[in-house]
């Protein structure tokens, strides 16, 4: 098994500024607020799933509709320049309500960190914040939507959504650690294949699944090696995994 002291190595070569440039954190970044760069945040963490490149891509795309002003854009609430918009799995009728979802959830209370932290002071902290949008989608809302904002119930990682509470908790140069109702102790790591492909070449996971279950099991062995910012050996994970393909 990796030692702590390869882990925390890793750490210290990756989570480095340049690290941003390249991954969708780039977003968060441009935020000249802390209302702006948890909703670039939040939407860079729908999208961010399959090709990089893409995404990030598609992201742009995104942001150039709304203006480079993303505040505005929500609250303001004519997403009509959305039509037309998809991404893999998700269509313009999938995209578009959760849009509409985020402006009405700003014209009615503080936004996202006010719903995040509700939802972190309840008994089911996922759940809470995924069903304050499930509860709104309207019927017309595919299969898409569903994926941009998983179920916590099916078991899976909720990866992206893991990944937005890095970027929101935890203190930069990487990360920017705008929201105080949550520690980086309470922070689970965002698992997908490659992180779990990872880790059980460390030696620290043994379950097979890439499921909420394996999060638990990983998370809390990292926490044997840093209980109070275990999530942030995800840089050590991406590190490792670059470190591999260069020697391949």
């Amino acid at each position: 098994m990796i030692t702590k002291t390869e882990l925390d190595k890793l750490v210290e070569k990756y989570e480095t500024p340049e690290f941003i440039k390249d991954d969708p954190i780039q977003f968060i970044h441009c935020g000249r607020t802390k209302e702006e760069s948890e909703l670039y945040g939040f939407i860079s963490s729908l999208f961010a799933y399959g090709n990089r490149k893409l995404f990030i891509k598609k992201l742009e795309d995104i942001f150039k509709r709304a203006d480079n002003d993303i505040v505005n854009y929500i609250k303001n609430g004519d997403f009509s320049n959305l039509k037309g918009l998809e991404y893999r799995f998700s269509k313009d009728y999938d995209i578009i309500p959760i849009f509409e979802i985020l402006h009405n959830l700003y014209a009615e209370s503080k936004g996202l960190e006010e719903l995040f932290n509700y939802g972190f002071f309840s008994d089911n902290f996922l759940q809470t914040v995924v069903d304050y949008f499930y509860a709104r989608a309207p019927k017309t809302a595919g299969q898409g939507f569903y994926h941009m904002i998983p179920n916590p119930a099916n078991g899976g990682a909720m990866k992206r959504i893991n990944m937005f509470l890095r970027w929101m908790v935890r203190k930069p140069p990487v990360d920017l650690g705008i929201w105080e109702f949550m520690k980086p102790k309470d922070l689970l790591i965002p698992l997908d294949v490659h992180v779990g492909r990872v880790s059980r070449k460390m030696g620290l996971l043994s379950r097979k699944s890439n499921d909420f279950k394996a999060v638990i099991e990983l998370t809390n062995k990292l926490k044997e090696f840093c209980p109070e910012d275990p999530v942030k050996y995800d840089f050590a994970m991406f590190a490792f995994g670059v470190e591999l393909n260069n020697k391949n």
